[in-house]
């Protein structure tokens, strides 16, 4: 059985079929620790690259290596299962914006990014970014980014080697993914800015409405001529990142009247393209939004982070043929060997009942040695088992 077929097998429920031996991803810095306490570096990083940038595991999904920086010294030391692949094209802004210092302060600059944001970054990348200003304010703004920026047509949209890649797409014995990077919630805030998409809901509906009803035929008309293209994917990724510790961002009624309409366009879209498995990756406590976004036609949710609340074993309960990704507290493959045994003491009877794909609960971070996550690794291999 390939990768693609027993991804598949597992995410229908089908007893008796192991889990994946997949990582949702690192941060830079984590990778560079370790590539000084023993992890052989075969595949060197981009210079580019800071501590504080992400590096994808197998389970969020790869582009083409010309497209982004994945990790491949841990999957190939670990012998982990052939990753996810996202189908490898723009389904945002094209053409971006032209990346701009606009002020110059010495430790700080005032940058408008690619994707239109303004924001007050740091040079030698200390703290986070504070943003200052966001490509659409009224609604003229969006009518303009939309005619400009957000057309339905592939044309500048593709890699160089496309059809290279859709010959390897239809031929593939590992998972393919369509989407990822943008969602309902996700891409109105990188639009507007979170403050006033959270006001806006109540502010400026109208204008809320109007972008993402549009996404949401923005992104159809996008994937069905790449799926004309590859063929049926076996996932559609969302992005949303909408709950944090103290639970969603957004209340259930306002996500029915927002986005509900949404997902269950764009769901509906692809199952009736032979999509059958649809993910959504949200951090923090999303317990309020799974029903949501069950009755959208999501049909799993990640990275489930533990000091959130996301008991996998508990979401499991409530929702038994929820798909179930990541849920392994990441602070407790920090504190060595007697806590990782506790921590993956709930994963056997998740095995058991299929549907589920542990790893750690967001990217690992750099206060976990090699030692350690080299033997969590290992005891997990051990409870998926062999084949």
């Amino acid at each position: 059985m390939n990768t693609r077929e027993r991804f598949l097998s597992l995410m229908s429920f089908e007893p008796g079929r192991r889990s994946m031996r997949w990582e949702f991803g690192y941060w830079a810095a984590t990778i560079k620790r370790w590539h000084d306490e023993g992890l052989p570096g075969k595949h060197p990083m981009p210079g580019d690259l800071t501590g504080g940038d992400g590096v994808r595991g197998e389970a969020t999904g790869w582009y083409s290596r010309d497209w982004e920086f994945y990790d491949l010294d841990v999957h190939d030391a670990l012998g982990f299962d052939d990753a996810i692949r996202r189908a490898t094209f723009n389904n945002y802004l094209c053409p971006r914006f032209e990346t701009q210092v606009l002020e110059d302060h010495g430790d700080w600059q005032l940058v408008r990014g690619a994707d239109g944001v303004t924001q007050r970054a740091w040079k030698n990348h200390t703290s986070l970014p504070d943003f200052v200003s966001f490509p659409v304010r009224s609604r003229d703004d969006w009518e303009r980014l939309k005619a400009e920026r957000l057309r339905p047509t592939l044309e500048g949209r593709l890699p160089a080697n496309w059809q290279q890649l859709v010959a390897e797409y239809r031929k593939r014995d590992y998972p393919l993914a369509i989407g990822g990077g943008q969602g309902f919630f996700g891409t109105p805030r990188r639009l507007v800015g979170p403050e006033n998409l959270l006001m806006g809901f109540y502010d400026d509906p109208d204008l809320i409405h109007a972008i993402v009803d549009d996404l949401a035929d923005f992104w159809i008309a996008l994937y069905d001529q790449v799926l004309a293209q590859v063929g049926p994917c076996d996932l559609g990724l969302i992005w949303e990142d909408m709950s944090y510790k103290a639970g969603p961002m957004i209340s259930p009624a306002t996500f029915r009247e927002f986005l509900t309409p949404a997902y269950r366009k764009l769901t509906g879209f692809w199952r009736d393209h032979g999509v059958r498995n649809v993910w959504v990756d949200t951090d923090g406590d999303c317990w309020k939004l799974i029903p949501l976004l069950m009755e959208g036609g999501v049909t799993g949710v990640y990275p489930m982070e533990v000091r959130a609340g996301m008991n996998v074993v508990e979401v499991r309960r409530a929702f038994p043929r929820l798909q179930i990704m990541g849920g392994v507290d990441k602070t407790q493959i920090a504190a060595g060997p007697a806590a990782i045994e506790q921590e993956l003491a709930k994963v056997p009877a998740m095995l058991e009942e299929g549907g589920y794909i542990p790893y750690v609960d967001h990217y690992v971070p750099p206060d976990i040695c090699w030692d350690n996550f080299v033997y969590y690794r290992r005891r997990l291999a051990e409870l998926i088992g062999a084949g």
